[in-house]
Parts: structure tokens; C-alpha cells; sequence
């Protein structure tokens, strides 16, 4: 039985998690925490982020946890132990650090658009599948 369970959603595209949250929190169900993750992408090249005010990402990282906030108290039962987490960078590499941090047992995880989800995998779920040092469960929705 899975104790710690660390769940990354896209915010911006609930396929992420609507199939993948419900089997997160069947493996809690005799107890247990519930790690949700969110990645907000960092720039990619430095000159990008010439483009946008001083203070953009810092900003935009505090919006990001309001919303993380919203979603936990919206769609995670009172009962269950839960931890929201915001993260920056690429997102497959802070899910990895993050479930190495926090020492998960499982990553549960959706898997990609409907639209792709009979011929990929996804590229950051297929990244965390492969790099992960905890088993990792794709959720196909």
C-alpha cells in the first residue's frame, strides 16, 4: 500500500487529473499523504524573460499557489492528508526532484491529452517513467 503519493496536475487542463486524482486517493484510501504537484515552466532562454517585468515570476509563482490552494480545497475530501506544492523549472525534472525530496512511494499520474492518448504516452510522463526512482502510475483517461 502506497503511503505518500505525489500527484503532478496541469492547472490549465484538467485531463491531467481528472482520472489520475480518483486512483490517487483509492491507494490512500487506508491512509496515508497526498503530495499535489504543479509546475509552473520557467522561461527556456534567457531572453525570453527580457520580454516580461522584473517581478513577472515571482508574481506569477504566488498567483500559481493561490490557485493550487483553490484547487486542493475544491477537489481533495477534508479527510485526506494533503500537501500542495508549487514548483518552477522544466516539469518532468521537478516532478522527479520532488518525489525524490519528499521520498514517495508512488507518482500517479495522467497521462496525456484525449486526443494523443492512444498513440503517446506524453513526454513528460514518459520521462518520469523512465527516470523515476519510485514506481510511477500512469493513468489513462
Amino acid at each position: 500500500m502506497a503511503r505518500t503519493i505525489l500527484l503532478p496536475i496541469d492547472l490549465s487542463d484538467p485531463h491531467s487529473w481528472e482520472h489520475a486524482l480518483p486512483e490517487a486517493l483509492t491507494l490512500l484510501a487506508g491512509g496515508g499523504a497526498l503530495h499535489v504537484v504543479s509546475v509552473l515552466p520557467d522561461f527556456g532562454l534567457a531572453q525570453v524573460g527580457t520580454f516580461f517585468r522584473k517581478d513577472f515570476e515571482k508574481q506569477a509563482l504566488h498567483a500559481f499557489g493561490e490557485q493550487i490552494t483553490e484547487w486542493v480545497a475544491a477537489n481533495i475530501p477534508d479527510d485526506v492528508e494533503v500537501h500542495p506544492h508549487v514548483l518552477h523549472g522544466t516539469i518532468y525534472d521537478e516532478i522527479l526532484r520532488a518525489a525524490a525530496k519528499l521520498a514517495v512511494d508512488v507518482i500517479v499520474m495522467g497521462s496525456h491529452r484525449p486526443a494523443l492518448q492512444d498513440y503517446l504516452l506524453g513526454p513528460n510522463a514518459a520521462r518520469v517513467v523512465r527516470h523515476a526512482r519510485c514506481s510511477v502510475y500512469v493513468v489513462r483517461g
